[in-house]
């Protein structure tokens, strides 16, 4: 087996944060080495530092893209810490509605944004398509938007396919959801077409300027601001201020926390879940 040296960690992580804002140290030192292994391999590379200088010179950045979806984790399941789903359906969903129809006409629909960053392989996104199915029974009422983001190609192409095997299906779903919004095909299980009709996603780096990206009423950006520096989450949270609504929502990781980082937000807790307003 290859051995990565300091310098080549030192080298790569510089080069990861670089591409990603991903901040990895000597200690991450074995997930570097063991999570780029097949790499080596893959592009008959005979050292950490040969597969570097390969990326770099790569100006299709094919290898670049590979780097990313090997680090990224992609760590993920339906409903992940039911708490966050729990508040989002009777908590905010309920005050968001109320507040649009409060100032809407009657004859256009009701316009709700969501957006889940980072959003991995889809399971956040459909898991929130799936509640505002059950939720919203007239959806012909609502003009639902929700998008999914991430930076990893692989992620985007499995989110978008909305096909799971049996390990990742049994994660976080009930039999009664998996009856209802999945069909089972060769020991694996496909979102349903009308679930999958209400998301989009696509590939987006959140160190990156969010121009173009829209305005949204809820951001979920969970457990993806735990790789980065302060003053690079600082500077995310500041960019998800600028495109959530005056009255939107921010949720973040459970073990995540604005507090003493931007002062734009300020929390609001419900029952066991903690979530986040701008300041007026």
């Amino acid at each position: 087996m290859i051995k990565i040296t300091p310098d080549e960690v030192k080298t790569l992580s510089q080069y990861i944060y670089s591409i990603s804002g991903i901040q990895l140290d000597d200690k991450k030192t074995y997930l570097i080495e063991t999570r780029l292994k097949h790499l080596l391999e893959t592009e008959e590379c005979n050292s950490y530092g040969e597969l570097y200088f390969k990326a770099k010179k790569d100006s299709a950045r094919t290898i670049e893209r590979k780097i990313i979806d090997a680090i990224t984790t992609n760590e993920t399941l339906f409903f992940r810490d039911n708490s966050p789903f729990e508040m989002f359906k009777y908590k905010i969903m309920p005050e968001l509605i109320d507040r649009r129809t409060a100032i809407s006409s009657g004859i256009m629909p009701i316009t709700i944004r969501i957006w889940s960053a980072a959003c991995s392989t889809g399971q956040e996104l459909y898991s929130i398509a799936i509640i505002l199915r059950e939720l919203l029974p007239n959806m012909q009422r609502y003009n639902i938007k929700l998008l999914g983001t991430d930076i990893s190609d692989e992620a985007i192409a499995k989110a978008s396919y909305g096909h799971y095997n049996k390990f990742e299906i049994e994660r976080g779903l009930d039999k009664d959801k998996l009856q209802r919004y999945f069909s089972e095909n060769h020991n694996s299980w496909k979102i349903r077409d009308d679930i999958r009709a209400m998301v989009v996603f696509q590939k987006f780096n959140l160190i990156t300027s969010f121009a173009g990206i829209g305005k949204f009423d809820i951001v979920f950006c969970r457990n993806v601001a735990i790789y980065f520096n302060n003053e690079d989450k600082r500077k995310l949270f500041d960019k998800i201020a600028g495109v959530l609504e005056p009255d939107g929502y921010l949720i973040i990781g459970a073990t995540e926390s604005l507090t003493g980082l931007n002062q734009r937000f300020e929390p609001q807790r419900h029952l066991r879940s903690v979530f986040y307003k701008l300041k007026y």
